[in-house]
C-alpha cells in the first residue's frame, strides 16, 4: 500500500490526532478519526450493523478543505 499523506486536523498538536491519507494504489481514502460516542454508535446502528472489520470515525468540521483534496487526489482532479 502507498498512502499520500493529506493532513493531520489543524487544531491539535500534530501527534495521534485526526488524519487523511489516500491510498494510491486504489485511490481509496484512509482515515484516522476520533471514536464515536455510545449515542452516536447507536445513531449509525439504526441503518444498519456495523461488522467488526469496520469501525465508525470521526472527523472534525475543520477537515473539510483536507477532505476535499483527498477525494481530488483519489479521482484524478488534483493539480500537483
Amino acid at each position: 500500500m502507498t498512502l499520500r499523506f493529506i493532513a493531520k486536523d489543524p487544531n491539535t498538536n500534530g501527534d495521534n490526532c485526526p488524519t487523511i491519507w489516500v491510498d494510491e494504489k486504489t485511490n481509496d481514502l484512509v482515515v484516522q478519526g476520533w471514536k464515536v460516542d455510545d449515542e452516536t454508535e447507536r445513531e449509525c446502528l439504526e441503518t444498519g450493523g456495523i461488522p467488526d472489520t469496520e469501525a465508525v470515525v470521526r472527523l472534525p468540521a475543520r477537515m473539510m478543505a483536507a477532505i476535499r483534496e483527498a477525494c481530488d487526489v483519489a479521482d484524478g482532479t488534483s493539480v500537483r
